[in-house]
């Protein structure tokens, strides 16, 4: 029985291995983390200079 993981954009081997799922995870978390933090000194600093 194959898993679910390996359908549509995870369509390759291993897609369900726990080390690539961490991996994603860390990627994606990592960079929504960055997008907020630019995103609140960009509004920080121009609140700052009005």
């Amino acid at each position: 029985m194959s898993s679910d993981f390996n359908k549509g954009i995870m369509k390759f081997d291993n897609a369900d291995n726990p080390i690539t799922v961490a991996l994603s995870a860390i990627i994606i978390f990592g960079s929504i983390g960055l997008l907020i933090g630019w995103s609140l000194e960009t509004a920080y600093l121009v609140s700052q200079l009005g």
